[in-house]
């Protein structure tokens, strides 16, 4: 009898174990699977040939702001990839986000890919109505070359020539608010990177993607500083805000630590948060963009003067 007890007492407890991690994985499953509404494969323009295109995720209950997420990896991008549960933290906060896609390099040069960056955030802007977002205020994000993007647009987007005779591109390219994680911010001092070369040349694994004069050192140097986000810091800077890992090899940490410095020297605010042990990405980053959320509520919620 009292075996009988011992036996029931556990079934019990295991029961109610098994009930409490179906709960718990429902939960898990409800949050990282957000209402949204989405539209996929909207064309923002064309680059040798081929569609260039955004996928647009509305939340339930839009708060009106936008977020560009540069789709990008490597500097190479595919048209659908981007999955919800991956900006879920950013899509539960209100915030309509646009996954932007580029043609991948070497098909590409990275020159280009920055040429088409700026055109999808002026065509954000200029579809702002469309989407019921505030064309003041546009926040950007991305991981690695998804960062440097997204400083490429911080540091050097802007006005768009007022005679063009596409009317996107008459729209500014400016953005509002930073929130990345580990982007390479000077090409031509890569520091401790496995990408170094050695000889001041582009990084080793992404030569072809900087055109085929880049092996020349000397038009390197102009394309390297051309596309080095930290040779183009101002007090305009948006306010940014960089998580990066201190056990990066790919990107080392010095990369941020370098811009911010320049950042601050210009008076513009950049935060950078250094994840203990963190390499080239890390496990929790989907908990990290609860911060971003929070960092773009701090200066998108109220449109800057």
């Amino acid at each position: 009898m009292k075996m009988r007890r011992i036996i029931w007492k556990l079934l019990i407890s295991v029961a109610a174990l098994l009930i409490l991690a179906g709960l718990l994985v429902g939960l898990a499953w409800l949050y990282f699977h957000p209402r949204v509404e989405t539209a996929s494969g909207v064309v923002y323009g064309k680059r040798h040939g081929r569609d260039l295109t955004i996928d647009v995720l509305r939340p339930a209950k839009p708060n009106g702001i936008g977020i560009v997420l540069m789709a990008s990896g490597g500097w190479k991008s595919q048209a659908g990839s981007f999955r919800p549960w991956i900006a879920v933290p950013i899509l539960r906060r209100g915030y309509t986000v646009f996954a932007v896609y580029h043609v991948p390099q070497p098909e590409a040069t990275i020159m280009e890919i920055t040429e088409d960056v700026n055109r999808a955030v002026r065509y954000i802007r200029h579809n702002a109505g469309r989407y019921q977002v505030d064309p003041k205020r546009l926040g950007v994000t991305g991981g690695s070359s998804g960062g440097h993007l997204s400083l490429m647009v911080a540091t050097r987007g802007g006005a768009g020539l007022a005679d063009a005779a596409d009317p996107i591109d008459r729209e500014s390219s400016a953005i509002q608010a930073v929130a990345i994680f580990y982007p390479v911010t000077d090409l031509l001092n890569l520091g401790k990177s496995t990408e170094n070369p050695g000889d001041g040349g582009p990084p080793k694994s992404f030569v072809k993607g900087f055109g085929p004069q880049s092996t020349n050192l000397a038009v390197w140097k102009v394309i390297g500083h051309e596309l080095s986000p930290i040779y183009y810091v101002s007090s305009n800077l948006p306010p940014s805000l960089i998580y990066h890992g201190d056990a990066d090899t790919l990107v080392p940490l010095d990369q941020s630590e370098r811009f911010q410095a320049e950042a601050r020297k210009a008076g513009a605010t950049v935060e950078l948060v250094v994840h203990p042990g963190g390499k080239h990405g890390w496990l929790t980053m989907v908990w990290d963009l609860r911060k971003f959320a929070d960092w773009f509520d701090r200066y998108l919620r109220t449109p800057r003067t």
